[in-house]
């Protein structure tokens, strides 16, 4: 499977080209065609995005790395070969596959952790959210840590205002969501600290946003909140018992006639845009070039709340970028094979896996432009 990957570089380049997007507009997959584009904001890209494709099965992965993008270059690398594996072992994808998936990344990230703590011991507080989505036999799993998100398209033929629905099908592990605020309380009611207003959110100790993760192994363990190493270089945080956790909430569902496409994407886009305007985004344009159709009216709106314009921000380096809006990873999939047509542009002997860049190099060119405009509060 691993031998079956490769790294596409293709680029929306030209003069007034964004140097930090990058894209694929349309390619092929058993059960329709997909699209993926990714812009980086941080100075390095803590996002990745990957999608996997053989006439039996469809995986789609975002993962959204926080304090570096160690987690989430570890989980693009990790995390497709253990569902492939346990899928072939038990004779296909299921609820339990997708958790033993899961736990398999967490475990290995772990060890690598311990390996590198006295050479590198800021690992121990790099974390990824972790979106999974796959088709399969005509049912859909998704599979969730974090706050990425899953949303389905879906013909409205009952509503006069709208031909198309946003349907979630992921649920946010963030702890600005109330219900998410109670289950972490609820799991801690020795701890009235367990998640505190702070720098204008709600946080898991005043850290983390996220209640759960892959990595992020300092406020998992206690142990290494009391390792000398950690101690003088990392950021301890005195635990009685994990704070978060690494286990995915999943969703499966036959798919169905009337369900037309599926947006898997990072929280930098869900902050930007809801779910019902990125779905009349896809349904009212051609399906080309899809994603980057997304990321761009993220971006649009994230120059709306300070006044710019999207000429302005695409102008800005990486690192000062992030100032404005966060990474973002979008992939769509479109959902065609259930409804009896077949995709006749994928090869039933087709097998590939289609990896955005591990970090976005820069084409903008001119410093004094892009100094000037870095200096925007």
């Amino acid at each position: 499977m691993l031998r079956s990957c490769y790294r596409p570089f293709e680029r929306c380049l030209g003069r007034r080209g964004d140097g930090l997007l990058w894209h694929m507009d349309l390619k092929p997959h058993a059960s329709g065609d997909f699209s993926i584009a990714v812009v980086q904001a941080n100075s390095s890209l803590e996002d990745q995005g990957q999608v996997f494709t053989s006439p039996s099965a469809t995986y789609v992965g975002i993962y959204d790395g926080h304090g570096g993008p160690e987690a989430s270059r570890f989980v693009n690398n990790n995390l497709f070969p253990h569902l492939h594996k346990f899928a072939t072992e038990q004779g296909g994808l299921s609820a339990d596959v997708i958790k033993k998936a899961f736990d398999a990344t967490e475990e290995e990230f772990l060890h690598l952790v311990k390996r590198s703590l006295p050479a590198h011991p800021q690992i121990a507080s790099v974390g990824s959210c972790c979106l999974v989505g796959a088709i399969s036999n005509g049912v859909l799993y998704v599979a969730n840590l974090g706050d990425s998100r899953a949303v389905l398209g879906r013909r409205n033929p009952r509503e006069e205002r709208s031909a198309v629905a946003a349907e979630r099908l992921s649920t946010d592990h963030n702890v600005a969501v109330e219900e998410v605020r109670r289950e972490v309380e609820a799991l801690h009611p020795d701890d009235s600290h367990i998640v505190v207003y702070t720098r204008g959110v709600w946080r898991i100790k005043g850290i983390i946003q996220v209640s759960r993760s892959i990595g992020d192994v300092y406020l998992k363990k206690p142990e290494f909140n009391r390792d000398p190493i950690y101690q003088q270089f990392g950021n301890p945080v005195p635990l009685k018992r994990p704070v978060i956790t690494s286990e995915p909430s999943i969703l499966i569902r036959k798919l169905r006639p009337q369900d037309l496409f599926l947006i898997f994407a990072s929280d930098g886009l869900w902050e930007q845009l809801s779910d019902e305007a990125a779905v009349e985004i896809v349904f009212n344009n051609p399906r080309v070039g899809i994603a980057k159709r997304l990321v761009r009216a993220a971006l649009q709106e994230a120059a709306k709340k300070r006044e710019m314009i999207y000429d302005d921000i695409k102008q800005i380096g990486k690192g000062i970028r992030r100032h404005f809006h966060d990474d973002i990873t979008v992939i769509v999939v479109y959902l065609d094979h259930h409804r009896g047509s077949s995709n006749r542009r994928f090869k039933h002997s087709t097998v590939g896996c289609t990896n955005a860049p591990v970090d976005i190099f820069t084409l903008n060119t001119d410093e004094t432009r892009k100094n000037r405009l870095s200096s925007i509060p």
